[in-house]
């Protein structure tokens, strides 16, 4: 995998590449089947399942690899979005 397509850690300045797909949604702006992702390394699972936990928002945690597969055999494609992940802008 190259660079380009590799996906990276939703943790601001963290530039490892991600292996966990936290999937998420905020009730107020989404409706409850609707997930946003953002995207971790081993380093940052922890902190961004807990900066979304604390919230409300978190919905699950998977490999991404897991992530992908169903993706791909519901015809989603991926985790989208900047930088591989749904939500990126608002990360911690």
């Amino acid at each position: 995998m190259s660079d380009e397509t590799t996906p990276i850690c939703s943790a601001k300045g963290c530039r490892t590449a991600a292996v966990w797909v936290l999937a998420w949604n905020n009730p107020k702006l989404h409706t409850p089947e609707r997930r946003k992702t953002w995207i971790a390394c081993d380093e940052h699972r922890e902190s961004l399942s807990q900066f979304l936990g604390v919230r409300g928002f978190l919905k699950d945690v998977v490999p991404l690899a897991e992530w992908e597969a169903t993706e791909s055999t519901e015809g989603s494609g991926g985790t989208g979005g900047a930088g591989g992940t749904g939500g990126a802008g608002g990360r911690p």
